[in-house]
């Protein structure tokens, strides 16, 4: 009898980081099982990028509706339209501003609880180093914690292992990782603005092509207006 390909559950937004993780799953021969999260952002641009991987990989897809929540959460840049999104580069107070209150840790319950249901050995996070400074659900204590709750929360059910293989990247390193994992980082979605092309301006846009910069690599995005990228 064939063994059962093993199963990996990803959250996924569709960006730079996630888009690398299901490379990486891929390439360890999971069968891959890409969560979404519609919670009330700005823009559902990340989403149809997430589409449009999985289609690359051949991978299931869904999106978790969870429309309602940014409502309820004012004050992030990413869910409420009063909050201007910060351009330039990223410093802690701009950083600050694009926090979603708990989001990964969201995510990242709902995801273990469908991996449970469905078998699935790892729930995967793109978390990563660069983001530890400003936003506590992407350090290594929450994912620690995560793992602990998710154990406790699931006694005597499958329990899937918590994993962030890029926890202690940058994302730099990341960059690296896609093209040695030939990831199709150029379907993937970053900024922070909803347009037919990455802003080039937003803090996640310059992140991303200073990640590519650093690495020494091409970067395969389209942005607006390419000169107003700076690094």
């Amino acid at each position: 009898m064939t063994p059962t390909t093993p199963l990996a559950a990803l959250a996924f937004s569709g960006g730079m980081d996630s888009t690398t993780l299901a490379a990486h799953y891929h390439g360890l021969g999971y069968d891959l099982l890409l969560l979404s999260f519609n919670y009330g952002q700005r823009h559902l641009r990340e989403i149809a990028a997430a589409q449009t991987i999985a289609a690359h990989y051949g991978a299931e897809h869904h999106v978790v509706d969870l429309d309602g929540l940014g409502a309820l959460m004012p004050g992030s840049a990413l869910t409420d339209g009063t909050v201007d999104v910060p351009e330039g580069h990223y410093a802690e107070a701009s950083m600050r501003a694009t926090v979603v209150p708990n989001r990964n840790a969201i995510m990242a319950n709902i995801a273990a609880g469908i991996a449970s249901a469905r078998g699935a050995l790892v729930v995967a996070l793109g978390i990563h180093a660069g983001d530890h400074a400003v936003y506590p659900d992407c350090r290594p204590a929450f994912l620690e914690a995560l793992q602990r709750s998710v154990t406790a929360a699931l006694d005597g059910f499958p329990t899937p292992t918590v994993e962030a293989p890029f926890l202690h990247l940058t994302k730099t390193d990341i960059a690296r990782a896609g093209v040695r994992l030939d990831a199709p980082v150029a379907l993937s979605w970053s900024c922070y603005k909803g347009g037919a092309f990455h802003c080039g301006r937003c803090g996640t846009c310059v992140e991303r092509h200073e990640a590519f910069v650093d690495a020494g690599l091409v970067d395969p995005t389209r942005y607006e207006v390419a000169d107003e990228v700076t690094v």
